[in-house]
C-alpha cells in the first residue's frame, strides 16, 4: 500500500483522516470531528442547506457505551452538530442483530443525544425492494425505508473485530440497512465468505455514504463484534473512501488488509482504492496500536474445494463457534438468530436443561450466534486440524 502524507486541506478521493482522540470528551470529540471534516473540505462539500441526512451508527445491540459494541454518544453528538450547523435535516437509524431499533439506541445512549438534538428515529422497521442492475453479484436489495427517503448517508462505523471478516469497518456498516430478519436470510445466501463480501460492497456501492466516521476512540478487540473486549485505541477516521479507511485501519492494527475480504473487493469493483491512500492529520506511528488482539491467520476456505471434502474441512478445519457453558443462560437468541433451516443450533429434546448444542455439519460459519450472544457465551475455536495445518504452514 503506498501513502502519502498531505498537508493541505483539502483531499483528494481517497484521503484518509486519522486524529489521535485520548477520551470521549465533548469539548475534545468535537473539535476532531470538526478538524477532521475540515481536512476533507468542510461540511459543505457533503451537505447542502435542507438535504434530507441519514446518520448511519453501528447499533449491533442493547449494550452501555462502555463496553464498545455501539458507536458512541459523543461521536454521534459532535458529528450531528457539524452537519446540522450546516442545514441538514438529519435523522439516524440501524437495524440492530438483536432488539428493537428503538430499544436499542436507548440503551446505547443515542437516543437521549437524539432527542437533545431533535433527531427523529428513520424507520428501520420495513424496508421496499429496489434494483440495483450495476451490482457484480446483488441486482437487487430489500433496504431500510428511513434509509430509501434520505438525499444522503453519513456512515458511523465503530472499529470492532469480527470472526467472520476480521474487522468490522465503514464497508460493513451499511449491512444494518437491511431491516430485521433480512440479514440473516443473507447469510443463508452468501454462506462463503468471499460472496458475503461480494454483497456487502455491492451494498455498499448501492447506498453511497457521502462520508465515513470511525469511531475507533473505544473499540473492541478479541472475541468481536459483540462480545469483545473494549480497548482504549484512541481513534477518529475520516473517509470518503471506505475501502481506504478500512485499509488504514488494519494497517493501525497491524493486521494484513489482504485478510479483509471486503478490502479487496471493494478494490476490484471499484468502491475505493486502498492502494495508494493519502493520509492527513496525525501520523501513523502516533495511532498505531500493532498489539491490538485480531486474528491475524490466514482463513481456511472451501471455495475451491470439490463438493464432497467441504463437510469434512467445515468440521475439522474450519474456525467454528462454541458455547461455554459456564456462561450460557439457556435464552435462545443464537436458536433465534440462526439463517439456516434446520437450525444449526437448538436445543436437544435428550438434554432439555442444557444449552444449546451445534450441528457442525450444518453450520454455515456465518458466527451471526457469537456475535448476538447476550451472556458472552459464544466464541470461535479452530478444530485440531485446521490448528495442525496452520501450524506447519498450510
Amino acid at each position: 500500500m503506498n501513502i502519502t502524507r498531505e498537508d493541505k486541506n483539502v483531499a483528494g478521493p481517497s484521503a484518509v483522516v486519522v486524529l489521535r482522540c485520548d477520551s470521549y470528551a465533548p469539548d475534545l470529540v468535537q473539535k476532531c470531528i470538526e478538524q477532521g471534516v475540515n481536512l476533507l473540505g468542510g461540511a459543505g462539500r457533503f451537505v447542502q442547506p435542507g438535504d434530507r441526512i441519514l446518520l448511519k451508527p453501528n447499533l449491533l445491540n442493547g449494550k452501555v457505551p462502555e463496553k464498545a459494541v455501539t458507536t458512541h454518544p459523543a461521536v454521534f453528538k459532535a458529528v450531528a452538530e457539524v452537519f446540522r450547523s450546516k442545514g441538514a435535516v438529519l435523522s439516524y437509524g440501524d437495524s440492530p442483530g438483536f432488539g428493537r431499533p428503538a430499544a436499542v439506541a436507548q440503551r446505547s445512549g443515542l437516543a437521549e443525544i437524539a432527542a437533545l438534538l431533535n433527531i427523529p428515529l428513520a424507520d428501520f422497521h420495513t424496508g421496499r425492494t429496489v434494483s440495483f442492475p450495476e451490482g457484480h453479484l446483488c441486482k437487487q436489495f430489500t433496504i431500510a425505508q428511513g434509509a430509501l427517503d434520505a438525499d444522503g448517508i453519513i456512515s458511523l462505523p465503530k472499529l470492532k473485530t469480527h470472526a467472520l471478516t476480521r474487522i468490522t469497518g465503514a464497508t460493513k456498516n451499511q449491512f444494518g440497512c437491511v431491516p430485521g430478519t433480512l440479514k440473516g436470510e443473507f447469510h443463508g445466501r452468501f454462506n462463503k465468505i468471499a460472496r458475503f463480501s461480494e454483497m456487502l460492497v455491492d451494498l455498499t456501492r448501492f447506498l453511497m455514504p457521502r462520508l465515513y466516521i470511525m469511531d475507533g476512540i473505544l473499540s473492541m478487540e478479541g472475541n468481536g463484534p459483540g462480545n469483545g473486549t473494549p480497548r482504549w485505541t484512541n481513534l477518529l477516521l475520516l473517509s470518503t473512501d471506505p475501502v481506504a479507511l478500512d485499509a488504514i485501519v488494519c494497517q493501525l492494527i497491524d493486521l494484513d488488509p489482504k485478510l479483509v475480504p471486503t478490502i479487496a473487493t471493494g478494490q476490484e469493483a471499484g468502491l475505493g482504492n486502498y492502494r495508494e491512500t493519502t493520509l492527513l492529520g496525525d501520523p501513523i506511528a502516533m495511532c498505531a496500536c500493532p498489539d491490538f488482539k485480531v486474528n491475524r491467520k490466514p482463513a481456511l476456505s472451501t471455495d475451491s474445494v470439490n463438493r464432497f471434502l467441504v463437510p469434512v474441512m467445515r468440521r475439522h478445519m474450519i474456525p467454528r463457534p462454541f458455547i461455554r457453558e459456564d456462561l450460557c443462560s439457556r435464552c435462545g437468541t443464537c436458536v433465534q438468530m440462526c439463517p439456516v433451516s434446520p437450525k444449526a443450533i437448538d436445543f436437544r429434546p435428550t438434554a432439555p436443561a442444557g444449552p444449546p448444542q451445534y450441528d457442525y455439519q450444518q453450520c454455515i460459519r456465518c458466527y451471526c450466534c457469537q456475535e448476538i450472544c447476550p451472556d458472552s457465551a459464544i466464541e470461535v475455536e479452530t478444530p485440531w486440524l485446521g490448528k495442525w495445518l496452520r501450524n506447519y504452514g498450510f
